[in-house]
């Protein structure tokens, strides 16, 4: 006779089961789903320009001025102030004319007959957001009046130094067709702006829609950011991981507008008078990290710098006059540099050495020869 078998435990479906842990939050998800929301806003107002609206965003993020370059009537304005409903903070609109002073930005100095002082009238530009609408229509010393407020972020008048609101974000606008009444950019002027973006046309199924929506009256868009949150995803931007590999193509990408010759582009040597600045270099890993931010990773690849190649470098390259007089254009240059240097290859981290040592012949001392075998 066989023993009793103990019973056998078995779960009562009825009895309460432990709640799951949540996992935990994915800081780089929740980056990619708050600018998603950015996005979905901008797009209420503004129809199509997807890559103009994504560069925007990209600059905030990087903490880098954008230049838009545009024909009249593409939206440029209505995206940047659409940008800055959006994501909150204070915003004034600057409109260069020819007759505008370097005073009229930044502030000057105010004799007060009552107090027999001078006193110091900032200008409107301590804003969060400042649009320089068609800033090539000003001449060079009110666009250099720019320079120290791009670059230090600050405004120095009369021996005193004030600070300008964190973040700060300039964004212009330029057209790039009409000739008279308009002033090119110096280059150290151009040199401080994050990236160049070009605005084109939008396509016919586009502009049906903005029609449709002129018709039903436009959208409106709502505010979904604060300018603490701003700052924390710039935060989080600069922690975004750059393998060394991606650095270096970005000094390649670099390197070859300054020595193409070396880099085995010898048809590039006499179109380029002076190569970009490490100023490009900084910004395409700068602009790689936002894009990475963006498309929902907390690293930077080699595809992020090779997509931002072109709106990092192209105000940048200082065409020869052989260049201009045959028609090529920095965006010609810069597709042919991006064709020819390769992306370095991510090397992998180095592996953890094997607790069990490798099989070794042994040595002619304690090698014994073995017995012929039997026939």
């Amino acid at each position: 006779m066989e023993p009793p078998q103990p019973p056998i435990d078995r779960p009562d479906p009825l009895a309460a089961q432990p709640e799951p842990v949540p996992a935990a939050p994915d800081p780089a998800q929740e980056a990619a789903a708050l600018l998603e929301q950015v996005v979905v806003e901008v797009k209420r107002v503004i129809v199509g320009q997807d890559h103009l609206v994504e560069r925007l965003v990209v600059g905030l993020l990087a903490r880098g001025h954008v230049l838009l370059e545009g024909l009249p009537g593409l939206a440029k304005t209505l995206a940047v102030s659409t940008l800055a409903e959006v994501v909150g903070g204070s915003f004034v609109r600057l409109q260069f004319t020819p007759d505008l002073l370097p005073a009229d930005l930044v502030g000057t100095r105010v004799w007060r007959s009552s107090t027999e002082q001078f006193d110091t009238e900032w200008g409107p530009v301590f804003a969060n957001l400042v649009l320089t609408d068609e800033i090539n229509r000003a001449p060079a010393k009110v666009q250099s009046a720019l320079l120290e407020v791009m670059a230090e972020r600050q405004v120095s008048i009369g021996g005193e130094t004030r600070a300008l609101p964190d973040p700060f974000f300039v964004l212009a606008t330029q057209n790039p067709v009409e000739s008279e009444g308009v002033y090119t950019l110096p280059e150290a002027q151009r040199d401080r702006f994050l990236m160049k973006v070009l605005v084109g046309y939008p396509s016919p199924a586009e502009e049906l829609e903005i029609v449709r929506r002129a018709q039903a009256g436009g959208g409106d868009a709502h505010n979904v950011l604060t300018i603490d949150q701003l700052r924390l995803l710039q935060d989080h931007t600069d922690r975004v991981y750059v393998d060394t590999a991606v650095s270096q193509y970005a000094v390649d990408i670099v390197m070859a507008t300054r020595e193409p010759a070396d880099r085995g582009l010898v048809d590039l040597e006499p179109l380029i008078d002076f190569g970009v600045s490490p100023r490009a270099t900084l910004g395409l890993v700068a602009a790689a990290r936002a894009l990475a931010v963006l498309r929902g990773r907390d690293f930077a690849t080699s595809q992020d710098v090779f997509d931002v190649a072109r709106d990092v470098l192209r105000h940048r390259i200082m065409l020869s006059y052989e260049a201009l007089a045959q028609g090529i254009s920095a965006d010609d240059v810069c597709n042919r540099v991006l064709s020819v240097v390769p992306a370095a290859p991510i090397t992998p981290r180095e592996q953890a050495p094997s607790p069990f040592p490798a099989p070794t012949a042994p040595s002619p001392e304690t090698r014994r020869d073995l017995p012929p075998p039997p026939r």
